[in-house]
């Protein structure tokens, strides 16, 4: 069987007199992309230019199988190829001072918890002081005490990594009370799960992991507000990511508080996800 032909022509006397048009378009990309249409079927067509634009001459024989082929080709393609589901808001700067005092915050209470022990007593999170006394407080202060150096030397660094991508995601001062919203959260619902049985913890880790949660909670609404004809499978990219990382830093190793950092990313995921849904609307 021979192959279709295609005849790409100057002008329009070079084309047999029987041959019937097509369509009419306004480039050339148009009018190879519509010759393609035809070519596909085994059908010979020419394409010729003229001050009209891009003619597309088939013959006779085919030009209603060829007319109802390029229309439903014209149909499909509306609105193709879809818009990547890229998130269009622009980045904020300046959203590296803020976790860099907050480190530094962190490290000078570190340097008073060893210069003054009983700062580690009062604010660490402890469930029965929680609901049995009402010391609602320590879901916070918890945050900013650590165990040892190695201990807040890791959060720190996880810290200076995770906040400045949420601040610059959600802005400096709404980033800030989303995050300290989500690890107080994170911190509430550990100690909830535990209570009335002894639970104790502390480290700023529940803040990162909540981190975490808000960026993968607003890219999963993101995901789900997209103009993409697939967007549903687009949800399951930043859930596979954020537990991934979830899984891998903070499920492993000894003493490490997983139900805390459960919990944060949990707060975190409801946190962002609820915030962009928010601002969309």
């Amino acid at each position: 069987m021979s192959e279709p032909e295609n005849y790409f022509t100057e002008t329009q006397e070079s084309v047999p007199a029987d041959l019937v048009v097509a369509g009419v378009y306004p480039d050339y990309a148009a009018g190879f992309e519509h010759s393609l249409v035809v070519l596909a079927q085994g059908l010979p067509c020419w394409l010729v230019a003229g001050d009209d634009g891009h003619r597309l001459f088939v013959e006779p024989a085919t030009t209603g199988l060829v007319r109802e082929q390029l229309a439903c080709f014209d149909r499909e393609s509306v609105g193709w190829p879809p818009k990547p589901m890229m998130d269009q808001t622009p980045p904020r700067r300046g959203a590296l001072i803020g976790p860099v005092l907050w480190a530094a915050g962190v490290l000078d209470v570190f340097w008073a918890q060893g210069r003054w022990p009983a700062w580690t007593e009062a604010g660490v999170l402890d469930s029965q002081a929680v609901f049995d006394r009402g010391e609602v407080w320590r879901a916070g202060t918890a945050l900013f005490l650590h165990a040892d150096t190695a201990h807040v030397l890791t959060n720190v660094l996880g810290g200076l990594f995770v906040f400045p991508a949420v601040l610059s995601t959600f802005g400096r001062l709404r980033g800030w009370l989303l995050l300290a919203l989500a690890a107080v959260a994170g911190n509430l619902a550990v100690a909830g799960l535990s209570y009335p049985g002894p639970y104790r913890s502390l480290g700023a880790s529940t803040a990162i992991f909540a981190g975490l949660g808000l960026l993968t909670g607003r890219a999963i609404r993101s995901a789900q507000e997209a103009d993409h004809p697939h967007r549903w499978r687009g949800l399951f990219v930043p859930f596979a990511a954020g537990f991934t990382v979830l899984a891998l830093h903070g499920a492993g190793g000894l003493n490490i508080d997983v139900g805390a950092h459960v919990t944060g990313f949990a707060a975190g995921l409801a946190v962002g996800f609820g915030a962009e849904r928010a601002r969309r609307r």
